[in-house]
């Protein structure tokens, strides 16, 4: 049975629990620009990557940060993907971009060496074009394959939904490169690995094309590879998906499992009620008649996970109107737009809704909607149930918390969950189920 909402704040300032039988914790304040939360398998301890001062072992006993790699002793540049491999190696993704013209990504490897890690590089990338906006999304989720055997890596778009996206004129004419909106498989023995940006030098390395932003990627207690992805600015839903090798997931031609409408003949950006005069792309003409877009490749796509609610489901129709599929027995593939889906983790078990034999258990933080002006605008914690459909999943969405301050990742330890802040006066809060 699902227990009955209520709102219960129990720590002044701190999110807002939205489910009766949950303990709430703060755990420690951490500085802003936090990024990630992993647990090291081996000993069971939890670390928090920081872009800004770099990687820290977290006290859960004591409320203490402990600091044992600063940004320098990582890597020169901005940190931003965190994971352990099964024996205990630490994975960093960092950017490093030359001025606002262009960037590349570097993958570090942590050897453990007493208190701390010896850092070597496993892969950079060629540098490739920035279109030196908010729709850069470099490289970011890194998750290491259960096996210990292969990290698999986060290229983000470099476009809000594959329009020429040229820097101020400096690269004529460009979209997409074979180095962005793609999932990667790296081997973690690789040294000074060069990812190339042409198709023939990636196909080695491409394991799935068509992501925007997968920010999150997680594998199931299944062995599936799960990521989450953000939609683009207009009000086109944020996704869920199931990540297999070879795989499309349609990007920049769909979002969800709609058409990406600057694809079409004839487009007409002023007729468009799901562009946000707010955003970003909105302000920046980003949405066009566009007769040079490329055309789709000869595959099928791959669907997102088909959410039926009752939360994170509200959706805009052509004309623009708002609906909820929680209210109205919709379905949505997968989430409200904009609130941006992070911070992904299985559970053994589910923590909220009744479920079959079978289902997958998971739950999910997002970001917040900083666009829009839909009633769903996130910061919240999402607990997920999976039930198969053919070859995907069907998602019930059930809210368990709200109120967060960005929150950007979470890990389950012990039995009990883990939530990372981003903003100006986050923590780390822990939540035990009853």
């Amino acid at each position: 049975m699902t227990p009955e909402p209520v709102q219960l704040r129990p720590v002044p300032g701190g999110p807002t629990l939205e489910r009766t039988g949950i303990t709430l914790r703060k755990v420690v304040g951490v500085p802003q620009f936090g990024v990630r939360l992993a647990v090291d398998p081996v000993d069971e301890t939890m670390y928090m990557l920081n872009a800004a001062t770099g990687l820290s072992r977290v006290d859960r006993v004591k409320g203490k940060l402990t600091r044992v790699a600063s940004v320098a002793d990582i890597v020169d540049g901005v940190l931003s993907g965190f994971a352990f491999g099964p024996d205990g190696t630490a994975y960093v993704v960092a950017n490093r971009a030359k001025g606002t013209r262009t960037t590349h990504a570097i993958v570090r490897r942590g050897t453990p060496k007493g208190s701390g890690f010896t850092w070597t590089t496993l892969a950079t990338t060629d540098e490739y074009p920035l279109g030196n906006d908010a729709f850069d999304h470099v490289y970011n989720g890194i998750v290491v394959s259960p096996d210990g055997k292969s990290v698999f890596v986060n290229a983000g778009s470099r476009t809000d939904h594959g329009e020429v996206e040229d820097n101020g004129g400096k690269f004529p004419g460009v979209r997409e490169l074979p180095l962005t909106s793609a999932i990667l498989r790296l081997p973690v023995n690789s040294e000074g690995l060069v990812l190339h940006d042409s198709d023939a030098a990636l196909k080695p390395y491409l394991f799935a094309d068509g992501t925007r932003n997968a920010y999150s990627l997680t594998f199931a207690p299944n062995g599936q590879l799960f990521g989450t992805d953000n939609g683009p600015d207009a009000d086109f839903p944020d996704e869920l998906n199931l990540i297999q090798q070879g795989g499309h997931l349609g990007f920049p031609w769909r979002f969800g499992n709609q058409v990406n409408p600057q694809s079409l003949p004839g487009y007409d950006p002023a007729s468009d009620a799901r562009i946000e005069p707010g955003s970003g792309a909105a302000q920046g003409n980003k949405y066009n008649n566009d007769p040079e877009f490329p055309k789709p490749p000869t595959k099928t796509f791959v669907d997102p996970l088909t959410n039926v609610g009752p939360a994170a489901g509200n959706y805009v129709d052509d004309d623009g109107a708002v609906h909820d599929v929680g209210k109205e027995g919709a379905k949505l593939p997968t989430f409200t737009p904009h609130i941006s889906p992070l911070g992904l983790v299985f559970l053994d078990k589910g923590v909220d809704a009744a479920s079959a034999p079978g289902d997958l258990h998971a739950v999910v933080l997002s970001w917040g909607a900083s666009i829009g002006s839909l009633p769903d605008q996130g910061r919240d914690l999402d607990a997920l149930t999976l039930t198969k459909s053919g070859s995907s999943y069907t998602v019930r969405t059930d809210e368990i918390a709200s109120d967060f301050k960005n929150p950007i990742d979470e890990v389950m330890l012990d039995g009990q969950l883990y939530v990372l802040e981003y903003g100006q006066g986050g923590a780390i809060w822990e939540l035990t189920f009853a």
